[in-house]
């Protein structure tokens, strides 16, 4: 079998195994109980609430932004600071020893924070229903809830990847991933309509995954008169599809060289230097 699919191959299975105990870990479940908790508190206080001029509850508003919002940052931040963290512990090194080892480790990290960000968005889709019972009408829009996010992580987790691999520790890991995603955030009309902004800064907004993130999601979820503060008043799924492929078939293929490259400067000195220097910096 060739070497890298192979190495994929123990990457899918390494990151099921990694799923399965994430799920079952209680400090990881009741991360993502409050996580969801925090979101549904956020609807129910909107839900009889609606948006001025039309009889659209702004919780429908305010759901699709904060599940473009959460792939987002699981795709960055999540992909960067696991990485950092077991660039630390020593899981980086362990992987260098396997041929292609890079590889299987993307990979099963890549698998691993798709599925447990897909289960939380499930949830947080199924509260929704049940306090937005509008939202069974979608019909065809629950199928774009399902191609746009896995789409969305396979454009981000990649890249956060090669983010994390370019930093020392977890926290600058953090420092380098969500200021450029509160950044784009705000230009990608996340929480509101993105042309009320200039048109150069709408371009740049186009450049990234978070705006198509976004407008990929309220499409599944917004009635089609709702199109109408979109650019160019549509929903624009093939450019979603494009844009959001492009960045994950990039993030794909740079990625494993990234961590190769870093690779070959580990070593268990190089390792060891590092967390003396997180001691001494600790209180």
């Amino acid at each position: 079998m060739n070497p890298v699919a192979y190495a994929a191959r123990l990457g899918l299975a390494r990151g099921w195994v990694e799923t399965r105990h994430s799920l079952t870990n209680p400090q990881d479940l009741g991360w993502n109980v409050f996580v969801v908790t925090v979101f549904v508190v956020v609807l129910l206080f909107q839900r009889n609430a609606t948006v001025k001029g039309s009889a659209l509850p702004l919780a429908v508003l305010t759901l699709p932004s904060i599940i473009g919002m959460w792939v987002a940052v699981a795709g960055y931040q999540g992909a960067a600071g696991t990485l950092a963290i077991e660039r630390e512990d020593g899981t980086l090194l362990r992987a260098k020893a396997v041929p292609q080892g890079m590889v299987g480790y993307l990979v099963g990290r890549i698998v691993s924070l798709s599925l447990i960000t897909l289960f939380t968005l499930v949830i947080i889709l199924v509260a929704g229903l049940l306090l937005l019972p509008d939202l069974a009408t979608v019909g065809w829009g629950w199928l774009i809830l399902v191609w746009v996010p896995v789409l969305g992580l396979l454009a981000t987790l990649p890249w956060g990847a090669v983010i994390g691999s370019q930093v020392r520790s977890p926290n600058s890991a953090f420092g380098m991933t969500m200021l450029p995603i509160i950044a784009l955030t705000a230009i990608s009309g996340i929480f509101y309509p993105i042309s009320a902004l200039p048109g150069w800064v709408q371009g740049v907004a186009q450049v990234f995954p978070i705006y198509w993130l976004g407008l990929g999601i309220r499409s599944g979820l917004l009635p089609d008169a709702a199109a109408a503060l979109e650019i160019s008043g549509s929903w624009r799924h093939l450019e979603t599809a494009a844009v959001l492929g492009a960045w994950a078939l990039a993030g794909l293929l740079v990625a494993p060289a990234v961590l190769r490259r870093m690779a070959r400067r580990e070593s268990g000195s190089a390792m060891e230097a590092r967390r003396q220097e997180h001691l001494r910096r600790s209180p």
